[in-house]
Protein backbone atom coordinates (compact mmCIF):
# COMPACT_ATOMS: atom_id res chain seq x y z
CA UNK A 1 0.00 0.00 0.00
CA UNK A 2 2.78 2.19 0.78
CA UNK A 3 4.26 2.07 -3.12
CA UNK A 4 0.36 3.00 -4.15
CA UNK A 5 0.35 5.79 -1.75
CA UNK A 6 3.53 7.05 -3.14
CA UNK A 7 1.40 8.10 -6.59
CA UNK A 8 0.40 10.90 -4.03
CA UNK A 9 3.49 12.89 -4.34
CA UNK A 10 2.86 13.59 -7.77
CA UNK A 11 -0.39 15.61 -6.64
CA UNK A 12 0.99 16.95 -3.26
CA UNK A 13 0.38 20.69 -4.32
CA UNK A 14 -3.45 20.13 -5.23
CA UNK A 15 -3.97 17.80 -2.36
CA UNK A 16 -2.40 20.58 0.37
CA UNK A 17 -4.76 23.01 -0.97
CA UNK A 18 -7.87 20.63 -1.16
CA UNK A 19 -7.32 19.35 2.39
CA UNK A 20 -6.49 22.91 3.65
CA UNK A 21 -9.84 24.10 2.60
CA UNK A 22 -11.02 20.72 3.87
CA UNK A 23 -9.41 21.43 7.74
CA UNK A 24 -11.18 24.83 7.20
CA UNK A 25 -14.83 23.94 6.19
CA UNK A 26 -14.58 21.10 8.92
CA UNK A 27 -13.73 23.75 11.74
CA UNK A 28 -16.34 25.88 10.45
CA UNK A 29 -18.56 22.87 10.92
CA UNK A 30 -17.72 21.92 14.39
CA UNK A 31 -18.59 25.73 15.45
CA UNK A 32 -22.29 25.38 14.72
CA UNK A 33 -23.18 23.12 17.61
CA UNK A 34 -21.06 25.72 20.16
CA UNK A 35 -22.96 29.11 18.45
CA UNK A 36 -25.98 27.34 18.87
CA UNK A 37 -25.17 26.88 22.56
CA UNK A 38 -24.16 30.29 22.91
CA UNK A 39 -27.57 31.63 21.06
CA UNK A 40 -29.58 29.76 23.31
CA UNK A 41 -28.18 29.80 26.84
CA UNK A 42 -26.32 33.58 26.61
CA UNK A 43 -28.76 35.16 24.64
CA UNK A 44 -32.26 33.20 24.34
CA UNK A 45 -32.33 33.33 27.77
CA UNK A 46 -35.19 33.72 30.16
CA UNK A 47 -34.97 37.52 31.75
CA UNK A 48 -35.84 36.50 34.69
CA UNK A 49 -34.02 38.34 37.54
CA UNK A 50 -32.17 40.07 35.19
CA UNK A 51 -32.39 44.01 34.89
CA UNK A 52 -30.60 46.20 32.61
CA UNK A 53 -31.24 44.34 29.27
CA UNK A 54 -32.73 46.78 26.13
CA UNK A 55 -34.66 44.08 24.08
CA UNK A 56 -33.93 46.00 20.92
CA UNK A 57 -30.11 45.32 21.52
CA UNK A 58 -31.55 41.82 22.79
CA UNK A 59 -33.26 41.17 18.90
CA UNK A 60 -29.77 42.79 17.18
CA UNK A 61 -27.48 40.08 19.44
CA UNK A 62 -30.23 37.05 17.97
CA UNK A 63 -30.07 38.24 14.77
CA UNK A 64 -26.62 38.50 14.67
CA UNK A 65 -25.27 35.42 15.79
CA UNK A 66 -27.89 33.34 13.60
CA UNK A 67 -26.39 35.75 10.55
CA UNK A 68 -22.63 34.02 11.82
CA UNK A 69 -24.43 30.90 12.40
CA UNK A 70 -25.80 30.77 8.73
CA UNK A 71 -22.64 32.28 7.07
CA UNK A 72 -20.33 29.31 9.18
CA UNK A 73 -22.62 26.83 7.55
CA UNK A 74 -22.68 28.35 3.88
CA UNK A 75 -19.17 28.34 4.09
CA UNK A 76 -18.53 25.15 5.53
CA UNK A 77 -21.05 23.74 2.64
CA UNK A 78 -19.37 25.23 -0.02
CA UNK A 79 -15.52 24.48 1.22
CA UNK A 80 -16.46 20.75 1.46
CA UNK A 81 -18.30 20.59 -1.59
CA UNK A 82 -15.30 22.50 -3.66
CA UNK A 83 -12.46 20.02 -1.31
CA UNK A 84 -15.19 17.23 -2.58
CA UNK A 85 -14.71 18.32 -6.24
CA UNK A 86 -10.52 18.37 -6.18
CA UNK A 87 -10.14 15.04 -4.15
CA UNK A 88 -12.34 13.54 -6.53
CA UNK A 89 -9.82 14.82 -9.26
CA UNK A 90 -6.61 14.05 -7.35
CA UNK A 91 -8.23 10.20 -7.12
CA UNK A 92 -9.19 10.01 -10.67
CA UNK A 93 -5.19 11.28 -11.62
CA UNK A 94 -4.15 8.56 -9.28
CA UNK A 95 -5.69 5.80 -10.54
CA UNK A 96 -5.16 6.80 -14.03
CA UNK A 97 -1.16 7.08 -12.77
CA UNK A 98 -1.49 3.41 -11.45
CA UNK A 99 -3.43 2.01 -14.61
CA UNK A 100 -0.93 3.67 -16.48
CA UNK A 101 2.25 2.19 -14.86
CA UNK A 102 0.59 -1.09 -14.36
CA UNK A 103 -0.11 -1.11 -18.18
CA UNK A 104 3.51 -0.85 -19.06
CA UNK A 105 5.21 -3.36 -16.63
CA UNK A 106 2.12 -6.05 -17.89
CA UNK A 107 3.52 -5.02 -21.34
CA UNK A 108 6.85 -5.87 -20.10
CA UNK A 109 6.16 -9.00 -18.45
CA UNK A 110 8.07 -12.16 -19.88
CA UNK A 111 5.52 -14.36 -21.55
CA UNK A 112 6.59 -16.94 -18.20
CA UNK A 113 6.03 -14.33 -15.73
CA UNK A 114 2.83 -13.55 -17.54
CA UNK A 115 1.63 -17.24 -17.37
CA UNK A 116 2.72 -17.05 -13.91
CA UNK A 117 0.31 -14.41 -13.19
CA UNK A 118 -2.02 -15.38 -15.86
CA UNK A 119 -3.99 -12.89 -18.23
CA UNK A 120 -7.01 -12.94 -16.72
CA UNK A 121 -5.81 -11.84 -13.02
CA UNK A 122 -3.50 -9.25 -14.78
CA UNK A 123 -6.68 -7.94 -16.33
CA UNK A 124 -8.84 -7.69 -13.33
CA UNK A 125 -5.83 -6.25 -11.69
CA UNK A 126 -6.13 -3.38 -14.10
CA UNK A 127 -10.05 -2.96 -13.95
CA UNK A 128 -11.27 -4.28 -10.08
CA UNK A 129 -8.07 -3.42 -8.61
CA UNK A 130 -7.34 -0.07 -9.54
CA UNK A 131 -11.24 1.15 -9.02
CA UNK A 132 -10.58 0.09 -5.77
CA UNK A 133 -7.35 1.96 -5.19
CA UNK A 134 -9.33 5.10 -6.80
CA UNK A 135 -12.60 5.12 -4.10
CA UNK A 136 -9.82 4.55 -1.04
CA UNK A 137 -7.97 7.92 -2.38
CA UNK A 138 -11.33 9.73 -2.92
CA UNK A 139 -12.67 8.65 0.50
CA UNK A 140 -9.53 8.98 2.25
CA UNK A 141 -9.31 12.89 1.42
CA UNK A 142 -13.17 13.34 1.61
CA UNK A 143 -13.23 12.04 4.66
CA UNK A 144 -9.93 11.42 5.97
CA UNK A 145 -9.66 14.89 7.09
CA UNK A 146 -12.85 15.61 8.48
CA UNK A 147 -13.65 12.42 10.05
CA UNK A 148 -11.00 13.20 12.65
CA UNK A 149 -11.53 16.69 12.87
CA UNK A 150 -15.21 16.13 13.60
CA UNK A 151 -14.15 13.33 15.97
CA UNK A 152 -11.26 14.57 18.05
CA UNK A 153 -12.64 18.16 17.89
CA UNK A 154 -16.21 17.44 18.78
CA UNK A 155 -14.67 15.42 22.32
CA UNK A 156 -12.66 18.33 22.99
CA UNK A 157 -15.22 21.19 22.90
CA UNK A 158 -17.95 18.89 24.77
CA UNK A 159 -14.87 18.41 27.21
CA UNK A 160 -14.94 22.30 27.67
CA UNK A 161 -19.28 22.23 27.63
CA UNK A 162 -19.00 19.82 30.22
CA UNK A 163 -16.32 17.11 31.40
CA UNK A 164 -19.02 14.49 32.58
CA UNK A 165 -21.37 14.12 30.07
CA UNK A 166 -18.08 13.79 28.00
CA UNK A 167 -16.51 11.07 29.80
CA UNK A 168 -20.49 9.43 29.54
CA UNK A 169 -19.86 9.48 25.71
CA UNK A 170 -16.00 8.67 25.51
CA UNK A 171 -16.60 5.39 27.86
CA UNK A 172 -18.49 3.80 24.88
CA UNK A 173 -15.72 4.60 21.92
CA UNK A 174 -13.47 1.99 22.97
CA UNK A 175 -16.22 -0.24 22.54
CA UNK A 176 -16.93 0.45 18.85
CA UNK A 177 -13.03 0.27 18.04
CA UNK A 178 -12.23 -2.76 19.16
CA UNK A 179 -15.51 -4.37 17.63
CA UNK A 180 -14.41 -2.72 14.63
CA UNK A 181 -10.83 -4.04 15.02
CA UNK A 182 -11.95 -7.62 14.81
CA UNK A 183 -14.17 -7.66 12.58
CA UNK A 184 -12.03 -5.75 9.64
CA UNK A 185 -8.93 -8.18 10.93
CA UNK A 186 -11.20 -11.24 9.55
CA UNK A 187 -12.29 -9.02 6.23
CA UNK A 188 -9.27 -8.25 4.82
CA UNK A 189 -8.50 -11.94 3.97
CA UNK A 190 -11.83 -12.61 2.43
CA UNK A 191 -11.47 -9.40 0.27
CA UNK A 192 -8.28 -11.15 -1.45
CA UNK A 193 -10.23 -14.23 -1.64
CA UNK A 194 -12.81 -12.08 -3.33
CA UNK A 195 -10.38 -10.39 -5.92
CA UNK A 196 -9.02 -14.12 -6.86
CA UNK A 197 -12.60 -15.51 -6.95
CA UNK A 198 -13.21 -12.34 -9.82
CA UNK A 199 -9.61 -13.44 -11.86
CA UNK A 200 -11.84 -17.10 -12.33
CA UNK A 201 -14.77 -15.25 -12.98
CA UNK A 202 -12.92 -13.15 -15.69
CA UNK A 203 -11.15 -15.88 -17.12
CA UNK A 204 -14.31 -18.18 -18.43
CA UNK A 205 -16.20 -14.49 -19.73
CA UNK A 206 -12.30 -14.22 -21.50
CA UNK A 207 -12.50 -17.70 -22.79
CA UNK A 208 -16.13 -17.51 -23.78
CA UNK A 209 -16.00 -14.05 -25.75
CA UNK A 210 -12.67 -15.39 -27.83
CA UNK A 211 -14.59 -19.12 -28.17
CA UNK A 212 -18.03 -17.38 -28.63
CA UNK A 213 -18.48 -18.88 -32.72
CA UNK A 214 -16.49 -22.45 -31.82
CA UNK A 215 -19.48 -22.49 -28.74
CA UNK A 216 -22.17 -21.38 -31.15
CA UNK A 217 -21.28 -24.03 -33.78
CA UNK A 218 -21.38 -27.10 -31.01
CA UNK A 219 -24.44 -25.88 -29.36
CA UNK A 220 -22.58 -25.71 -26.28
CA UNK A 221 -24.17 -22.37 -24.73
CA UNK A 222 -25.60 -24.19 -22.11
CA UNK A 223 -22.53 -25.88 -20.77
CA UNK A 224 -20.99 -22.69 -20.95
CA UNK A 225 -23.78 -20.86 -18.85
CA UNK A 226 -23.59 -24.05 -15.86
CA UNK A 227 -19.81 -23.42 -16.48
CA UNK A 228 -20.48 -19.23 -16.00
CA UNK A 229 -22.84 -20.18 -13.44
CA UNK A 230 -20.32 -22.02 -11.11
CA UNK A 231 -17.57 -19.42 -11.33
CA UNK A 232 -20.49 -17.16 -10.55
CA UNK A 233 -21.48 -19.05 -7.63
CA UNK A 234 -18.67 -18.91 -6.07
CA UNK A 235 -17.57 -15.51 -6.59
CA UNK A 236 -20.98 -14.64 -4.84
CA UNK A 237 -20.51 -17.23 -1.96
CA UNK A 238 -17.37 -15.41 -1.07
CA UNK A 239 -19.01 -12.34 -1.58
CA UNK A 240 -21.44 -13.20 0.90
CA UNK A 241 -19.29 -14.64 3.03
CA UNK A 242 -17.27 -11.15 3.16
CA UNK A 243 -20.29 -9.18 3.01
CA UNK A 244 -21.81 -10.59 6.61
CA UNK A 245 -18.35 -9.76 8.07
CA UNK A 246 -17.95 -6.25 7.20
CA UNK A 247 -21.86 -5.85 7.56
CA UNK A 248 -22.09 -6.46 11.48
CA UNK A 249 -19.50 -3.47 11.90
CA UNK A 250 -22.53 -0.70 11.59
CA UNK A 251 -24.84 -2.91 13.73
CA UNK A 252 -22.41 -3.13 16.28
CA UNK A 253 -21.61 0.71 16.24
CA UNK A 254 -25.03 2.10 16.00
CA UNK A 255 -26.24 0.12 19.00
CA UNK A 256 -22.51 1.13 20.90
CA UNK A 257 -23.46 4.85 19.99
CA UNK A 258 -27.20 4.67 20.30
CA UNK A 259 -26.68 3.38 23.69
CA UNK A 260 -23.99 6.56 24.39
CA UNK A 261 -26.63 8.93 23.62
CA UNK A 262 -29.55 7.56 25.54
CA UNK A 263 -26.67 7.69 28.24
CA UNK A 264 -25.94 11.31 27.77
CA UNK A 265 -29.39 12.45 27.56
CA UNK A 266 -30.33 10.37 30.57
CA UNK A 267 -27.83 12.37 32.36
CA UNK A 268 -28.21 15.30 31.18
CA UNK A 269 -31.54 15.71 31.55
CA UNK A 270 -30.54 15.36 35.14
CA UNK A 271 -27.70 17.93 35.41
CA UNK A 272 -30.91 20.19 33.52
CA UNK A 273 -33.13 19.28 36.66
CA UNK A 274 -30.42 19.25 39.26
CA UNK A 275 -29.19 23.23 38.00
CA UNK A 276 -26.00 22.19 37.29
CA UNK A 277 -26.60 22.89 33.32
CA UNK A 278 -28.27 24.41 30.93
CA UNK A 279 -30.65 23.16 28.09
CA UNK A 280 -28.59 25.13 25.32
CA UNK A 281 -25.77 23.12 26.36
CA UNK A 282 -27.56 19.61 26.11
CA UNK A 283 -29.05 20.52 22.94
CA UNK A 284 -25.34 21.38 21.39
CA UNK A 285 -24.22 18.44 23.22
CA UNK A 286 -26.71 16.20 21.68
CA UNK A 287 -25.42 17.72 18.25
CA UNK A 288 -21.69 16.85 19.07
CA UNK A 289 -22.75 13.50 19.81
CA UNK A 290 -24.11 12.86 16.07
CA UNK A 291 -21.58 14.87 15.11
CA UNK A 292 -19.00 12.33 16.68
CA UNK A 293 -21.34 9.88 15.65
CA UNK A 294 -21.21 10.48 12.14
CA UNK A 295 -17.56 10.37 12.00
CA UNK A 296 -17.20 7.36 13.89
CA UNK A 297 -19.29 6.08 10.66
CA UNK A 298 -17.07 7.64 8.28
CA UNK A 299 -13.67 5.83 9.85
CA UNK A 300 -15.11 2.54 9.50
CA UNK A 301 -16.36 3.05 6.08
CA UNK A 302 -12.58 3.98 5.29
CA UNK A 303 -11.42 1.44 7.11
CA UNK A 304 -13.47 -0.97 5.16
CA UNK A 305 -12.32 0.68 2.21
CA UNK A 306 -9.00 0.03 2.79
CA UNK A 307 -9.09 -2.88 3.63
CA UNK A 308 -10.25 -3.63 -0.18
CA UNK A 309 -7.68 -1.21 -1.11
CA UNK A 310 -4.92 -3.17 0.72
CA UNK A 311 -5.68 -6.04 -0.81
CA UNK A 312 -5.63 -4.92 -4.00
CA UNK A 313 -2.51 -2.63 -3.52
CA UNK A 314 -0.85 -5.94 -2.77
CA UNK A 315 -2.02 -7.25 -5.80
CA UNK A 316 -1.10 -4.27 -8.21
CA UNK A 317 2.46 -4.43 -6.36
CA UNK A 318 3.14 -7.63 -7.17
CA UNK A 319 3.03 -6.72 -10.85
CA UNK A 320 5.12 -3.66 -10.09
CA UNK A 321 7.67 -5.02 -8.20
CA UNK A 322 8.09 -8.10 -10.72
CA UNK A 323 11.84 -7.73 -11.88
CA UNK A 324 13.25 -8.18 -15.12
CA UNK A 325 11.93 -11.77 -16.49
CA UNK A 326 14.86 -12.17 -18.88
CA UNK A 327 17.52 -10.10 -18.36
CA UNK A 328 20.02 -9.10 -20.48
CA UNK A 329 23.10 -11.16 -19.72
CA UNK A 330 26.77 -10.60 -20.48
CA UNK A 331 28.89 -11.95 -23.20
CA UNK A 332 30.86 -13.70 -20.42
CA UNK A 333 28.68 -15.38 -18.91
CA UNK A 334 27.32 -16.45 -22.59
CA UNK A 335 30.15 -15.90 -25.42
CA UNK A 336 29.32 -16.14 -28.55
CA UNK A 337 31.16 -17.25 -31.91
CA UNK A 338 32.51 -14.77 -34.11
CA UNK A 339 32.63 -15.43 -37.80
CA UNK A 340 29.01 -17.63 -37.48
CA UNK A 341 25.86 -16.42 -39.53
CA UNK A 342 22.90 -16.76 -39.47
CA UNK A 343 20.15 -18.94 -36.69
CA UNK A 344 22.10 -21.70 -34.56
CA UNK A 345 20.54 -24.03 -31.68
CA UNK A 346 22.67 -26.05 -30.28
CA UNK A 347 22.12 -28.73 -27.23
CA UNK A 348 19.02 -27.04 -26.51
CA UNK A 349 16.84 -28.49 -23.93
CA UNK A 350 13.36 -26.67 -22.59
CA UNK A 351 10.04 -27.05 -20.42
CA UNK A 352 7.73 -24.89 -19.68
CA UNK A 353 7.02 -23.87 -15.64
CA UNK A 354 5.51 -26.95 -13.49
CA UNK A 355 5.98 -29.17 -16.65
CA UNK A 356 8.09 -31.71 -17.83
CA UNK A 357 10.32 -30.74 -21.05
CA UNK A 358 8.85 -30.09 -24.20
CA UNK A 359 12.41 -30.24 -26.43
CA UNK A 360 14.90 -32.38 -26.31
CA UNK A 361 18.92 -32.26 -27.59
CA UNK A 362 17.59 -29.61 -30.49
CA UNK A 363 20.37 -28.55 -32.58
CA UNK A 364 20.48 -27.43 -36.16
CA UNK A 365 21.80 -24.29 -37.94
CA UNK A 366 20.72 -22.63 -41.20
CA UNK A 367 22.96 -19.68 -42.81
CA UNK A 368 22.12 -15.69 -42.81
CA UNK A 369 19.07 -15.77 -45.84
CA UNK A 370 18.49 -19.59 -45.59
CA UNK A 371 14.79 -20.61 -45.57
CA UNK A 372 14.07 -22.94 -42.67
CA UNK A 373 10.70 -25.28 -42.40
CA UNK A 374 9.83 -26.53 -39.42
CA UNK A 375 7.23 -29.54 -39.65
CA UNK A 376 5.52 -31.83 -37.25
CA UNK A 377 2.16 -33.35 -35.33
CA UNK A 378 0.36 -30.65 -32.98
CA UNK A 379 2.34 -30.48 -29.80
CA UNK A 380 5.58 -31.80 -31.36
CA UNK A 381 7.24 -28.41 -30.29
CA UNK A 382 7.16 -25.72 -33.58
CA UNK A 383 5.86 -22.91 -31.91
CA UNK A 384 8.15 -23.63 -28.63
CA UNK A 385 11.26 -23.41 -31.10
CA UNK A 386 10.17 -19.78 -32.19
CA UNK A 387 9.53 -18.84 -28.63
CA UNK A 388 13.29 -19.61 -27.84
CA UNK A 389 14.53 -17.78 -30.85
CA UNK A 390 12.98 -14.70 -30.27
CA UNK A 391 13.77 -15.14 -26.09
CA UNK A 392 9.85 -15.31 -25.34
CA UNK A 393 11.30 -18.10 -22.88
CA UNK A 394 15.33 -18.86 -22.00
CA UNK A 395 16.50 -22.17 -22.67
CA UNK A 396 16.78 -24.94 -20.14
CA UNK A 397 20.48 -25.49 -21.25
CA UNK A 398 21.99 -25.43 -24.44
CA UNK A 399 21.90 -22.21 -26.53
CA UNK A 400 20.45 -19.79 -29.09
CA UNK A 401 22.55 -17.83 -31.21
CA UNK A 402 22.15 -15.39 -34.21
CA UNK A 403 24.86 -13.86 -36.11
CA UNK A 404 27.13 -15.48 -33.44
CA UNK A 405 25.84 -13.69 -30.38
CA UNK A 406 23.61 -15.96 -27.84
CA UNK A 407 20.31 -14.36 -27.63
CA UNK A 408 20.50 -14.25 -24.15
CA UNK A 409 23.25 -11.46 -24.89
CA UNK A 410 21.46 -9.31 -27.28
CA UNK A 411 18.84 -6.29 -25.80
CA UNK A 412 14.95 -7.01 -26.34
CA UNK A 413 14.31 -4.18 -28.35
CA UNK A 414 17.26 -4.62 -30.65
CA UNK A 415 16.17 -9.03 -30.44
CA UNK A 416 13.18 -7.88 -31.79
CA UNK A 417 13.70 -5.02 -34.12
CA UNK A 418 15.57 -8.39 -36.23
CA UNK A 419 11.88 -9.84 -36.88
CA UNK A 420 8.80 -9.60 -38.69
CA UNK A 421 6.50 -12.45 -37.33
CA UNK A 422 3.13 -13.81 -38.01
CA UNK A 423 1.69 -16.12 -35.13
CA UNK A 424 -0.78 -18.73 -34.78
CA UNK A 425 -3.22 -16.71 -32.54
CA UNK A 426 -1.96 -13.41 -33.88
CA UNK A 427 -4.20 -10.14 -33.69
CA UNK A 428 -6.15 -7.59 -35.69
CA UNK A 429 -7.54 -4.39 -34.09
CA UNK A 430 -10.11 -2.22 -34.45
CA UNK A 431 -8.31 0.40 -37.15
CA UNK A 432 -8.31 0.65 -41.05
CA UNK A 433 -6.37 -2.05 -43.26
CA UNK A 434 -3.19 0.32 -43.66
CA UNK A 435 -2.92 0.91 -39.75
CA UNK A 436 -2.88 -2.87 -38.75
CA UNK A 437 -0.29 -3.27 -41.06
CA UNK A 438 2.15 -0.19 -40.44
CA UNK A 439 1.00 -1.02 -36.70
CA UNK A 440 2.48 2.77 -35.33
CA UNK A 441 5.27 2.20 -37.43
CA UNK A 442 7.29 5.03 -39.48
CA UNK A 443 6.41 2.96 -42.62
CA UNK A 444 5.57 4.89 -46.16
CA UNK A 445 2.11 3.52 -47.85
CA UNK A 446 4.59 2.38 -50.51
CA UNK A 447 5.77 0.37 -48.42
CA UNK A 448 2.57 -1.09 -47.23
CA UNK A 449 1.04 -1.29 -50.53
CA UNK A 450 3.94 -3.33 -51.64
CA UNK A 451 4.04 -5.58 -48.34
CA UNK A 452 0.36 -6.46 -48.93
CA UNK A 453 1.29 -7.08 -52.95
CA UNK A 454 3.94 -9.55 -51.52
CA UNK A 455 1.47 -11.14 -49.15
CA UNK A 456 -1.25 -11.68 -51.73
CA UNK A 457 -3.19 -9.41 -50.13
CA UNK A 458 -3.14 -5.93 -52.32
CA UNK A 459 -6.14 -7.19 -54.73
CA UNK A 460 -8.58 -8.18 -52.11
CA UNK A 461 -7.95 -4.95 -50.40
CA UNK A 462 -8.23 -2.79 -53.04
CA UNK A 463 -12.19 -4.48 -53.45
CA UNK A 464 -12.76 -3.63 -50.02
CA UNK A 465 -14.97 -0.26 -49.11
CA UNK A 466 -12.62 2.69 -49.06
CA UNK A 467 -9.54 0.08 -49.96
CA UNK A 468 -6.47 0.38 -46.99
CA UNK A 469 -8.55 2.57 -45.06
CA UNK A 470 -11.25 0.07 -44.67
CA UNK A 471 -12.20 0.12 -40.72
CA UNK A 472 -11.19 -3.88 -39.61
CA UNK A 473 -13.62 -4.88 -36.62
CA UNK A 474 -11.45 -6.09 -33.52
CA UNK A 475 -10.01 -9.76 -34.23
CA UNK A 476 -11.23 -8.79 -38.45
CA UNK A 477 -14.20 -10.47 -38.21
CA UNK A 478 -15.59 -8.72 -40.90
CA UNK A 479 -12.96 -10.46 -43.35
CA UNK A 480 -12.32 -13.80 -43.74
CA UNK A 481 -9.78 -15.96 -42.56
CA UNK A 482 -7.45 -15.99 -45.37
CA UNK A 483 -7.56 -12.46 -45.63
CA UNK A 484 -7.05 -11.88 -42.57
CA UNK A 485 -4.33 -13.89 -42.50
CA UNK A 486 -2.33 -11.99 -45.49
CA UNK A 487 -3.50 -8.76 -43.95
CA UNK A 488 -0.90 -10.16 -40.81
CA UNK A 489 1.65 -11.35 -43.21
CA UNK A 490 2.18 -8.68 -44.86
CA UNK A 491 2.22 -6.59 -41.68
CA UNK A 492 5.59 -8.89 -41.02
CA UNK A 493 6.87 -7.65 -44.22
CA UNK A 494 6.04 -4.39 -43.89
CA UNK A 495 9.02 -3.32 -41.60
CA UNK A 496 11.62 -5.47 -43.96
CA UNK A 497 12.69 -7.75 -41.61
CA UNK A 498 15.72 -9.84 -41.64
CA UNK A 499 14.15 -12.55 -40.16
CA UNK A 500 10.40 -13.82 -40.70
CA UNK A 501 9.00 -16.35 -39.20
CA UNK A 502 5.50 -17.45 -40.19
CA UNK A 503 4.18 -19.95 -37.72
CA UNK A 504 1.56 -21.71 -39.41
CA UNK A 505 0.28 -18.56 -40.77
CA UNK A 506 -1.06 -19.73 -43.89
CA UNK A 507 -3.08 -22.28 -43.04
CA UNK A 508 -6.31 -20.36 -43.81
CA UNK A 509 -5.04 -20.45 -47.55
CA UNK A 510 -5.61 -22.70 -50.42
CA UNK A 511 -2.56 -24.29 -52.16
CA UNK A 512 -2.36 -22.05 -54.86
CA UNK A 513 -2.61 -18.83 -53.11
CA UNK A 514 0.16 -20.16 -50.67
CA UNK A 515 2.45 -21.23 -53.34
CA UNK A 516 2.23 -18.05 -55.26
CA UNK A 517 2.64 -15.90 -51.45
CA UNK A 518 6.16 -18.39 -51.13
CA UNK A 519 7.31 -17.61 -54.50
CA UNK A 520 6.72 -13.91 -53.93
CA UNK A 521 8.62 -13.66 -50.28
CA UNK A 522 11.74 -15.84 -52.36
CA UNK A 523 11.56 -13.39 -55.08
CA UNK A 524 10.88 -10.22 -53.38
CA UNK A 525 13.62 -10.53 -50.15
CA UNK A 526 16.50 -13.06 -51.24
CA UNK A 527 18.54 -12.02 -48.68
CA UNK A 528 15.73 -12.59 -45.54
CA UNK A 529 16.25 -15.41 -43.39
CA UNK A 530 12.82 -17.17 -43.00
CA UNK A 531 11.84 -19.78 -40.83
CA UNK A 532 8.12 -21.44 -41.78
CA UNK A 533 6.55 -23.37 -39.31
CA UNK A 534 3.56 -25.44 -40.67
CA UNK A 535 1.86 -28.74 -40.53
CA UNK A 536 1.50 -28.79 -44.42
CA UNK A 537 4.16 -30.14 -46.57
CA UNK A 538 3.48 -28.25 -49.30
CA UNK A 539 4.53 -24.76 -47.45
CA UNK A 540 8.13 -26.49 -46.50
CA UNK A 541 8.72 -28.40 -49.04
CA UNK A 542 11.18 -25.60 -51.15
CA UNK A 543 13.13 -24.92 -47.72
CA UNK A 544 16.37 -25.37 -47.81
CA UNK A 545 16.52 -27.22 -44.48
CA UNK A 546 13.24 -28.83 -43.51
CA UNK A 547 12.99 -30.04 -39.46
CA UNK A 548 11.04 -32.72 -38.51
CA UNK A 549 10.23 -32.67 -34.75
CA UNK A 550 8.00 -34.98 -33.17
CA UNK A 551 7.74 -35.16 -29.69
CA UNK A 552 10.04 -32.64 -28.91
CA UNK A 553 12.19 -34.46 -30.60
CA UNK A 554 14.24 -33.93 -34.33
CA UNK A 555 13.48 -37.20 -36.04
CA UNK A 556 14.70 -35.66 -39.34
CA UNK A 557 16.20 -33.01 -41.11
CA UNK A 558 17.39 -32.00 -44.45
CA UNK A 559 15.69 -30.97 -47.74
CA UNK A 560 12.28 -32.12 -48.83
CA UNK A 561 14.09 -35.04 -51.46
CA UNK A 562 16.05 -36.27 -48.51
CA UNK A 563 13.82 -36.40 -46.23
CA UNK A 564 11.25 -38.39 -48.58
CA UNK A 565 13.84 -41.30 -48.41
CA UNK A 566 15.14 -41.35 -45.02
CA UNK A 567 12.29 -39.74 -42.65
CA UNK A 568 9.35 -42.08 -42.38
CA UNK A 569 7.65 -39.68 -40.58
CA UNK A 570 8.00 -36.74 -42.90
CA UNK A 571 7.05 -39.50 -45.97
CA UNK A 572 4.13 -40.24 -44.24
CA UNK A 573 3.08 -36.74 -43.87
CA UNK A 574 4.05 -36.31 -47.21
CA UNK A 575 2.16 -38.96 -48.91
CA UNK A 576 -1.49 -38.19 -46.82
CA UNK A 577 -1.16 -34.46 -48.21
CA UNK A 578 -0.25 -35.73 -51.92
CA UNK A 579 -2.52 -33.61 -53.07
CA UNK A 580 -1.01 -30.43 -51.81
CA UNK A 581 2.35 -31.37 -53.20
CA UNK A 582 0.78 -32.74 -56.29
CA UNK A 583 0.09 -29.11 -56.87
CA UNK A 584 3.51 -27.72 -56.71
Amino acid sequence: MRKILGYLGRHKWQMTVSLSVKVLASLLELLLPYILKHILDDIITPLDGKTGIDPGEHIRSIVLWAVIMIVCAFFAVAGNVWANRRSALVARNVAEDVRNDLFRRTLRLSPAQTDAFTVPSLESRLTTDTYNIHNFINMMQRMGIRAPILLIGGLAVTSIIDIRLTAVMAAVLPLIFVSFFLITSKGLPMFIKVQKAVDGMIRVVREDAQGIRVIKALSKADYENRRYDAANKGLSSIEGRTNVIMSTANPFMNLFMNGGLVAVVFFGARLVNGGVSEVGSIIAFIQYFTMISGAMMAVTRIFVSWSKASASAERIDEVLRTGEGLPVCSDDEYPGKSGESGIAFEGVNFGYSNTKEVLHDISFSLPEGGKLGIIGATGSGKTTVISLLMRFYDVGSGSVRINGRDVRTIPEEELHSMFGVVMQNDFIRADSVSDNIRFDRDIPDEKIRRAAAIAQADGFIRELEGGYDYLLSSKGTNVSGGQRQRILIARALAGDPGILILDDSSSALDYRTDADLRRAIAENLPHTTTVTVAQRVSSVMSCDLIIVLDEGRITGMGDHGSLLENCPVYRQISESQMGGAFLE
